[in-house]
């Protein structure tokens, strides 16, 4: 008398569990970050042996917000805070494109994903890494290689 509803409650659990684990695997995430702001550095190009080249540069985005107790436009001190981001870009055309024409405070937008990572220093310490992997990159001026 109890092993038909013991079988039907846990048949009904399997499959509950058979469906959530199938939905975590076609479950869709987003990892997209948009940058825009002033190139600190020069871009470099930099190839490790045996893996494609990367282009490599700096980039500074502001934060402006002002402080105080009146909330009218000219009343409180401004404060700011700069945060500096690497942009790693691997993209053969992008990355080559990027390397000849951004340079030291430029004004560009980057479009990408962010990638933690970690790397063995010279002094065979592990340091942990934040970097910006670029889709595309644009300037003021221009924009080139959109999605190359």
């Amino acid at each position: 008398m109890f092993r038909r509803p013991v079988l039907q409650v846990f048949r009904q659990f399997v499959r509950q569990e058979s469906e959530v684990a199938s939905s975590l695997v076609l479950e869709r995430s987003l990892n997209r970050v948009q940058l825009l702001g002033r190139v600190g550095q020069d871009p470099v190009m930099r190839q490790v042996e045996g893996k494609n080249p990367v282009t490599i540069f700096s980039l500074a985005t502001n934060e402006m917000w002002r402080s105080g107790d009146n909330e009218a436009y000219q009343m409180g001190d401004v404060s700011q805070k700069t945060t500096w981001h690497r942009i790693s870009v691997f993209r053969p055309g992008l990355r080559d494109v990027a390397y000849q024409y951004v340079k030291k405070g430029a004004r560009i937008f980057v479009e990408g994903k962010v990638d933690y990572g970690e790397y063995m220093d010279k002094n065979n310490v592990r340091r942990q890494a934040t970097t910006i992997i670029a889709g595309s990159v644009g300037s003021d001026i221009f924009y080139f290689i959109h999605k190359c």
